[in-house]
């Protein structure tokens, strides 16, 4: 018999980092995310979730798994802004390794531009 039971949300993304304390800061402070959970976990780990405010979702910054790498991934994660202009120029300005320029598309491809954290993972604005 097949379970009627369903996924109610997107609890998180993780983003594996080598650097908890630099990424919390990288998030919290340059990107205005909430950290919403630092907790031990396991023998030797830490749990560190980050989160827009007023917003469900949250983005784990964990350690990658044993024998696995950190850094230079691409997150799938597309953040939204009203204003897309004096957001690039917010990140370009606090050092943040931006694109060259915002693309801009026609028709219904929002303009957009990819960034990236200290460690080189991706992530991507959209208006």
């Amino acid at each position: 018999m097949a379970s009627s039971a369903r996924v109610s949300k997107i609890a998180n993304v993780v983003i594996p980092v080598a650097d908890q304390d630099g990424a919390i800061a990288f998030y919290v402070d340059t990107l205005g995310f909430e950290k919403r959970v630092d907790l031990p976990f396991g023998d030797k780990y830490r749990w560190v979730e980050v989160g827009l405010p007023n917003q469900e979702t949250t983005i784990a910054l964990a350690p990658p798994p044993e024998g696995g790498s950190s850094g230079k991934r691409e997150t799938g994660i597309t953040l939204q802004t009203n204003d897309i202009d004096a957001y690039y120029t917010q990140l370009k300005d606090s050092g943040v390794d931006v694109d060259a320029e915002i693309m801009r598309m026609s028709g219904p491809v929002p303009p957009m531009f990819w960034f990236r954290d200290p460690e080189g993972n991706t992530l991507l604005v959209v208006q």
